[in-house]
């Protein structure tokens, strides 16, 4: 059988017999130059699957990035004496096989002997993720039960969800399909804390989360379907890639700002024939002409677009160049309806930001507070929280987490480092009573403590033995508002021969799309079907994980989401017996008991 495409270049396959097979050399590939704009994980994906299955001399592959460091939104690291800060983390799980394709033959940095993917592996086998307390209420007091709880009706409202055709979800929000008892469910809070929906978001990503992670739903109410790093992922999995690409011979223009990509556009080719760029230094132009023997690869827009950073005395400033911001998408878009719709995405943050907040903890008494909620201590460098704790009741609708610790190189043994969101960042927080946008540093650190059951009493001395750097980023939710078809321009466009597009804005080439934006798979299937696409290598691309084709996942999910319990199918007792009588006997009949169905 073959999986459909919407571009006949990539082949799509499962299985080992696709996986494991080692690439030949493309012809002309020794002809072509890779030019790559951004360094986030789609842009060095794309570097690492040239060079792993194109075959191409690294030396000939150039990154642009506008920023003096690597990393796009995985980007944690020291400021000075201020303390940590990480603007987000991204979740992995077992099922991300294009990016565990790539970093099993990229050198771990914690271990060079083992690969990332080696690494990742063990660090999880031997210290397994899960969480013992998933929300909180009451400042500090366990809410969750570890069950969604839902009812029926509900189950009802997601099952219709998931067989609704994609094309009716076009421009609809999650809050024009569900009902109120949904949208308070246990089940939505463990949904949109952990993926940061919020109630106006596009329902169409919301069907392709649940369809993607069905084989995860039994393992969201305590986080264990989670793996992370054992430290920072810009320590874990960024550093090392570029460690490897520069020592492959890759090259790094820092500073260099694309403003524009010319293309020569017809009916029956397209091709990218400059680059205009500048040093985001000087002014001084720094443009690429282009033959369509040098391939271009274009981050699209980035989650952390505009991001504006406060300290522990000093809120954020929130004086955003909205016109500026995906300024290089937008340019480009005008050039050719195929490119996308940008405003479609950048038009409204006040529905596309949040903030996060990296508290370092240097007090001891705030740790005994951590470990009443998570009965973990944080010292000992295992799980702490397992992921995010959302406090229930917090205006803000607070979650926050804590990694294995020391998260960071050289983090002194005695900091714990506490990463913090807020989705609702517009509201007057509980014990700061300040929307969460126009807080310092402290005051953030402060609206925690209180959430984590520190008596108000002694909410202000325990402050001053944290330091915390809040970051307000207008888009990073961004991809989620509500769209249409064409909005997101395909990872090759239709007779593209030299150009590609990258990131969480783009439409993997899949028919239907199955992969779900805001993870690092997305950023790089985009980049290895680019790289596959445009330089003719002869291996499949891993499909998505088909669990919504799998009736083992369908019928566990639909188990999970009612805890276990038999479901109530709520027929006409003559319905049920002609039921029972055709499928009794049967391998039907032995599934649904299995999975408790029936």
């Amino acid at each position: 059988m073959k999986i459909k495409t919407v571009d006949d270049r990539l082949r799509l396959g499962n299985g080992d017999y696709d996986r494991l097979v080692n690439s030949r050399k493309p012809a002309g590939i020794d002809d072509k130059r890779a030019y790559i704009v951004g360094t986030g994980i789609a842009g060095l994906s794309a570097a690492g699957f040239l060079i792993k299955d194109a075959k191409m001399d690294p030396s000939r592959i150039v990154f642009l990035e506008k920023d003096a460091v690597p990393g796009g939104a995985l980007d944690g690291k020291l400021l000075s004496d201020l303390g940590y800060v990480a603007r987000g983390g991204r979740e992995t799980g077992h099922h991300f096989e294009v990016l565990w394709d790539l970093l099993s033959v990229i050198p771990s940095r914690e271990d060079p002997r083992v690969s990332i993917l080696d690494h990742l592996y063990y660090t999880n086998l031997d210290d397994p993720n899960f969480s013992l307390c998933r929300v909180t209420k009451n400042r500090g007091e366990r809410y969750d039960n570890g069950k969604f709880n839902l009812s029926n009706d509900v189950i009802r409202e997601i099952l219709h969800l998931v067989m609704t055709p994609d094309e009716r979800l076009e421009e609809v929000t999650v809050e024009e399909v569900f009902s109120d008892e949904f949208l308070e469910s246990d089940f939505w809070t463990f949904y949109r804390t952990m993926f940061a929906f919020e109630n106006w978001h596009s329902v169409l990503e919301l069907k392709l989360y649940i369809n993607r992670f069905i084989h995860h739903v039994g393992g969201l109410p305590d986080l264990s379907a989670l793996q992370f790093t054992r430290h920072d992922q810009y320590e874990s999995i960024v550093l090392p890639m570029m460690d490897w690409l520069k020592a492959m011979g890759v090259h790094t223009e820092y500073n260099c700002e694309v403003l524009d990509v010319e293309f020569a556009l017809s009916d029956t080719k397209k091709t990218a024939t400059r680059i205009v760029a500048v040093d985001a230094a000087s002014g001084a132009d720094r443009s690429i002409p282009l033959s369509e023997n040098d391939l271009v690869f274009i981050t699209t827009g980035s989650l952390v677009e505009s991001s504006a950073y406060g300290s522990n005395d000093a809120a954020p400033d929130l004086a955003i160049d909205e016109e500026g911001s995906f300024r290089l998408w937008k340019r480009i878009a005008k050039k050719s309806p195929e490119f996308g719709r940008p405003e479609v995405f950048t038009s409204d943050i006040s529905k596309s930001n949040w903030e996060s907040a990296t508290v370092t903890v240097k007090s001891a008494a705030i740790a005994e507070y951590i470990e009443a909620i998570t009965k973990r201590s944080p010292y000992t460098g295992k799980v702490v929280t397992g992921g995010i704790v959302t406090a229930l009741d917090s205006s803000w609708l607070m979650s926050w987490t804590i990694n294995r610790q020391g998260q960071y190189a050289g983090q002194p043994k005695d900091e714990i480092a506490v990463w913090v969101y807020g989705l609702f960042t517009d509201k007057d927080g509980d014990y700061v009573k300040k929307p969460m946008k126009a807080c310092t540093g402290e005051e953030i650190a402060k609206e925690w403590l209180y959430h984590i059951g520190v008596p108000e009493d002694e909410i202000e001395d325990l402050a001053k033995g944290t330091s915390t750097i809040p970051v307000f980023m207008p888009y990073i939710t961004a991809q989620f508002m509500p769209r249409s078809f064409g909005d997101r321009p395909h990872v090759v466009p239709k007779d593209a021969v030299n150009f590609a597009f990258l990131g969480q804005f783009v439409e993997t080439l899949d028919d239907p799309g199955r992969d779900t934006v805001f993870t690092t798979e997305y950023s790089a299937r985009c980049a290895m079907e680019a790289v596959y696409v445009l330089t003719g290598v002869e291996k499949c691309v891993p499909e998505v994980f088909a669990s919504r084709y799998d009736m083992r996942y369908v019928l566990a999910g639909i188990s999970a989401l009612n805890d276990g319990e038999k479901y109530e199918l709520n027929l006409p007792m003559e319905i049920m017996l002609k039921i029972a009588k055709k499928i009794g006997g049967t391998e039907i009949e032995n599934m649904l008991k299995e999975y408790n169905i029936i």
